[in-house]
């Protein structure tokens, strides 16, 4: 496996095949500054190619999971100019594509602020569990921003209906709403019952082939923005593939003769 990246803002720790990767600026409800981003990407990076690492779980320290993009950086990039400003922003929106097609199932554990790049980066996991007093929103307007890098994710996630009320009037909402809006999947009371969910989401996923979960999570996002028909012959030139290779094999020989497959072993 690639070495992982030597971190700064971020806490990993890979175990039984999952990668846990903790936002950890606690002091700044672990605010999104540039530092992290990077960090981030690195990270992902360095997992892509790693059919050993099956799920992703991102979490933040101390009680919550992300307040938004780091004010100082944005300060710091006024000296330089607009060019620094959109650079910041456009790093940001490349995380959250990076993210949004890593190959490994991206579960996001949401507590406390789930705020602006927060929000975004909720938008992109594939399994989001939620603590009830989550507080979610798009603070972007009331600063004279625009959530911009965000928003297409925003819409994607649960609509532009939905989505124009809560970036147009910056409203905060509790994970209870986040699973109405169908933004989250799960809304937990407590830290042992979130813990629990995690627990179970992850033994769910360890029963997925990997190769079948990464080919699957592509043809899911390609079916977005692809022509259905040409969509349609490639995932039957996958399929048949699949069949036949060594992931196909060995789930067809393991129902046959009642035992686990080797990757849920």
């Amino acid at each position: 496996m690639n070495k992982l990246p030597h971190c700064e803002t971020l806490l990993l720790n890979l175990d039984g095949g999952v990668l846990h990767v903790t936002l950890n600026r606690p002091e700044s409800r672990n605010a999104m500054s540039l530092a992290m981003v990077g960090e981030l990407r690195a990270t992902l990076e360095a997992v892509r190619h790693e059919p050993n690492v099956r799920a992703l779980v991102l979490r933040g320290a101390g009680g919550h999971f992300c307040s938004g993009g780091d004010i100082k950086d944005m300060a710091g990039a006024r000296a330089r100019g607009g060019d620094a400003y959109r650079e910041l922003n456009r790093a940001f929106g490349a995380l959250l594509e990076e993210a949004q097609a890593a190959p490994q199932v991206l579960v996001a554990v949401l507590e406390g602020a789930v705020l602006g790049g927060g929000f975004g980066l909720a938008c992109v996991s594939d399994v989001a569990i939620a603590a009830s007093g989550a507080r979610f929103g798009l603070p972007e307007t009331t600063l004279g921003i625009l959530p911009a890098q965000i928003a297409p994710f925003v819409v994607r996630r649960i609509g532009l209906t939905q989505a124009r009320r809560l970036a147009l009037t910056a409203a905060r909402f509790d994970g209870f709403d986040a699973l109405r809006l169908g933004l989250v999947h799960y809304c937990e009371h407590d830290d042992a019952a979130l813990q629990q969910r995690l627990d179970e989401t992850l033994a769910q996923i360890r029963q997925c082939a990997p190769q079948a979960n990464a080919q699957t999570k592509a043809l899911l996002l390609a079916s977005e923005r692809e022509a259905l028909g040409p969509l349609l012959d490639r995932a039957a030139e996958q399929f048949a593939a699949a069949v036949t290779g060594a992931e196909g094999v060995e789930g067809t020989m393991a129902f046959v003769q009642k035992r686990k497959p080797k990757w849920a072993q």
